[in-house]
């Protein structure tokens, strides 16, 4: 055992819907076998009674949006995690509040992964433009959607990246159908992907990618037909099955996503926002084979990750060791789960970055392994110090006017 995780005290709140499908109980008895305390925290009462705690394991995110409507008791229950983090600035949060709120509000998301981009200079990557539409169609509103680059189709979706009305969206093919759109949501051109949607699950500085089905391909431009309302849960989930979801039409590119590409999405969007647990959805666009980046979610589900449990254990063990520099790490690594404990089943893109494939992707270091996943080899994601002042006003609190349902 490394010693120098006995003893440690690792405190977490979930759902109890969140704690059934992670089966979070295997988890907390793995971490017990390495000599760390568990504890399960009650919000409703005061954490320093609870403490010490050297970890903090959250999916806050019903309660944080719930705080950002002034619902009293969920101000309280997040201001009691936020007191408590403020006066143990010691203790590893995963992950901060403030990268919370901006994660659960797609435009802000959507314009950190634009800026990432920027920075990143890789033509390999160009996710589509986006907009908010906080007021109905009208003829300066279509002016601005012009001016943002979007072009028919496009997705609409809620602003807000939680909960039962996250996942409603809608396929707008003509500006007929904009008037069928209810503000505030957020825009986003469609890309023909050939009807696969990358997941990427990262935990840490370790990251699973998932193949699932996704939207089928559609004509380019404007078309005279009627919108399509779905819910993407029925569309994207390991066991969808849609018309939505054909395969019939394919053309132009189809490849798995660039390792390095994916490694340096992770590694820029842990050091813009200090988060650890977190999915990217990835589509490669059919006719320039680039990445794009169509959603970003807090603490996902996980599932096809098979690995879940020891790539969390082990990034806890990372970070422990980095504030205890002076014990020396061991090579010791924990023991896989049995088998019956794995995880159940806006600004605009600077110009010309959506142009033909520069140079040709890598080739991905994949490892296939059960339920679809693809284990990309351990790295570390490590800082450039350098952009991380770039990306600081990100983490500004926001206000969020939709209700969640528990997840």
């Amino acid at each position: 055992m490394q010693t120098f995780l006995k003893g440690r005290r690792v405190g977490y709140w979930l759902s109890e819907k969140k704690m059934k499908k992670l089966n979070f109980q295997a988890f907390a008895d793995l971490c017990r076998k390495r000599g760390i305390e568990v504890v399960q925290l009650d919000l409703s009462q005061p954490l320093e009674e609870q403490g010490p705690l050297d970890v903090i394991i959250h999916k806050l995110t019903d309660l944080i949006l719930e705080a950002d409507q002034n619902d009293s008791q969920a101000v309280l229950l997040v201001q009691r995690v936020q007191d408590y983090i403020d006066a143990h600035p010691e203790t590893i949060v995963l992950d901060p509040l403030p990268a919370i709120r901006t994660l659960l509000d797609r435009c802000k998301s959507y314009q950190l992964i634009h800026r990432i981009e920027s920075c990143m200079q890789d033509e390999r990557i160009c996710s589509p433009p986006f907009m908010v539409l906080n007021t109905d169609c009208s003829p300066d509103v279509l002016e601005q959607i012009k001016r943002q680059g979007l072009t028919f189709p496009f997705i609409c979706k809620t602003r807000v990246a939680h909960g039962t009305n996250s996942h409603e969206m809608a396929i707008i093919f003509s500006e007929e159908d904009l008037k069928d759109v209810k503000p505030p949501c957020v825009i986003q051109s469609f890309i023909n992907h050939n009807a696969v949607l990358y997941k990427v699950f990262v935990v840490g500085d370790s990251y699973t990618v998932v193949e699932r089905p996704s939207l089928k391909n559609f004509p380019a431009g404007p078309a005279d037909r009627k919108a399509i309302f779905f819910n993407s849960h029925n569309v994207s989930k390991p066991e969808s099955s849609s018309d939505l979801t054909t395969r019939e039409n394919l053309e132009g590119v189809s490849q798995p996503p660039s390792d390095d590409v994916i490694r340096e999405l992770s590694r820029s969007l842990r050091e813009a926002l200090d988060v650890s647990l977190f999915g990217i959805d990835v589509i490669i666009n059919n006719q320039t084979g680039q990445h794009a980046v169509i959603d970003v979610n807090a603490f996902p589900g996980y599932e096809g990750v098979p690995e879940f449990f020891n790539d969390l254990l082990n990034h806890i063990t990372s970070v422990l060791q980095s504030h205890n520099p002076d014990f020396a790490p061991s090579s010791e690594q924990p023991k896989a789960l049995p088998v019956n404990t794995t995880v159940p089943n806006a600004a605009p893109p600077a110009p010309g970055c959506c142009g033909m494939l520069g140079k040709e992707a890598s080739g991905s270091p994949w490892i296939v392994e059960g339920d679809g996943g693809l284990k990309g080899q351990r790295q570390r994601l490590g800082c450039n110090s350098a952009m991380s002042p770039n990306f600081q006003q990100h983490c500004a609190l926001s206000t969020i006017a939709t209700k969640a349902s528990s997840q």
